[in-house]
């Protein structure tokens, strides 16, 4: 059994990021897993695409070629990396940050989300908390230790509830919303807030989840 996935959007996002932790979710799961990833030359704002191929046997070919899920969180990413679906392919779209029309999509708000939670730049993984209850492509155990290895000490809480936001949103439920400071510098102690624009500008960003590609 061999499943593709693509997750797109723009640099500053957490896409490189989110495809890293799903690959090595995979392997902690003990399943074989390869994860291959392209974004442009600018840091933010450039589009930025991961790519995975989970498998129960190696991986003879790395690339995606027609993805089996299909996760883009803007709309210029759509446009550059969400023609080569297939009929099959389950779409994923955020809400706020894909703004057109994405025929068989599923509209989901990661960023708003995130957001709620107190600093938009964990909405990649609200994402991952989605995607892993909705297509179960690895156990959940295995991608909260992968989310564990990866970001930066002391964002743990505010990551696990963006995870679990995320999975939430999966079972049609409305998460609940973090007590937000002004300006959202004090929803992770120790952190700046950085507000990415919609559909590839990004401001500076702090440590919410490395904010990476």
């Amino acid at each position: 059994m061999r499943t593709e996935i693509r997750i797109a959007g723009f640099g500053g996002q957490g896409i490189v990021l989110a495809g890293a932790i799903l690959g090595e979710a995979a392997v902690i799961a003990d399943m074989e897993a390869v994860q291959t990833q392209s974004y442009g030359p600018e840091s933010r704002g450039g589009a930025a695409r991961s790519e995975i191929v989970i498998a129960d046997a190696p991986v003879d070919y790395p690339r995606v070629t027609v993805p089996d899920v299909l996760i883009v969180l803007s709309s210029a990413a759509m446009r550059k990396y969400g023609e080569d679906r297939g009929e099959k392919t389950r779409i994923v779209v955020d809400d706020d940050l894909v703004q057109m029309e994405v025929e068989g999509a599923e509209r989901i708000p990661f960023t708003m989300t995130a957001e709620d939670l107190g600093r938009r730049i964990v909405a990649n993984i609200v994402m991952l908390g989605f995607i892993t209850n909705r297509f179960k492509l690895v156990p959940r155990e295995a991608i909260e230790k992968a989310i564990m290895k990866r970001i930066p000490k002391g964002t743990e809480e505010l990551n696990m509830n963006a995870f679990q936001a995320g999975w939430d949103l999966a079972d049609g439920k409305k998460p609940k919303k973090a007590k937000k400071a002004k300006d959202g510098k004090k929803a992770t102690k120790g952190n700046k807030d950085g507000k990415a624009k919609k559909d590839g500008k990004a401001k500076k960003d702090g440590k919410g989840n490395g904010g990476k590609a």
